[in-house]
């Protein structure tokens, strides 16, 4: 009987990181790491030259030629259509772990969680299963809940999505800048999100919850 090889890029900016990655996966005899990149031009010129069952792709790397995230995504799946992927991330964001399984990557892995969590994944990913690390799925089930904001919360995300600026709500709620960027703060972290722009681009449930917060900071 034919021995089964799974052959592995691992793609990541940081050296440590990949080379730790690397250790992990070749620990597990049927895996193969074929090479490790540190940035997106060189992956797909790997990609090109190599044959590779299961990419293990840092979903933030250095944009390059072919950009990172979803959009590097959706590239290498439309140029490599038998290439499996495991996302592994240090973002706590449900919006973007939602969006990559509707993309296709249905393997996600968290950095904070062990690496066995990692070879699992790869091993899902190979018989294009799916896989998910205990903080991506506890983050899901949370979201899947619904984010309970506080009603002024709930409001600064509202005008903030409608394009109001932090300075233009504190005038209008009469409140410091301060007070607002604090209460903004808060509410992506209860949303799990840590950058504008997916606050923005945000389509999950907003409870506001019964009560307000008091806090005046005038």
């Amino acid at each position: 009987m034919e021995e089964i090889s799974i052959r592995v890029i691992v793609a990541d900016d940081h050296p440590v990181t990949g080379q730790g990655i690397s250790q992990a996966l070749s620990g597990v005899p049927i895996l193969d790491v074929v090479a490790i990149v540190q940035d997106t031009t060189a992956l797909v010129d790997k990609l090109d030259a190599t044959r590779c069952d299961v990419l293990v792709l840092d979903y933030v790397m250095p944009a390059g030629q072919y950009g990172d995230g979803q959009t590097l995504l959706s590239h290498l799946m439309r140029r490599f259509p038998t290439l499996r992927f495991v996302t592994v991330t240090m973002l706590n964001s449900p919006h973007i772990f939602r969006a990559l399984q509707q993309l296709g990557v249905q393997c996600l892995v968290s950095k904070s969680d062990a690496m066995s969590h990692l070879v699992a994944a790869v091993l899902a990913a190979h018989v294009n299963g799916r896989y998910l690390s205990p903080t991506i799925t506890a983050l899901l089930e949370q979201a899947d809940r619904g984010a309970v904001l506080s009603q002024r919360e709930s409001e600064i995300v509202r005008m903030f999505r409608e394009g109001y600026k932090v300075t233009e709500i504190a005038e209008r709620l009469h409140r410091s800048k301060k007070t607002i960027s604090a209460q903004k703060l808060a509410a992506m972290r209860k949303l799990g999100i840590t950058r504008d722009a997916d606050l923005i681009r945000y389509e999950g449930e907003v409870a506001p919850s019964t009560t307000d917060d008091n806090t005046s900071g005038r």
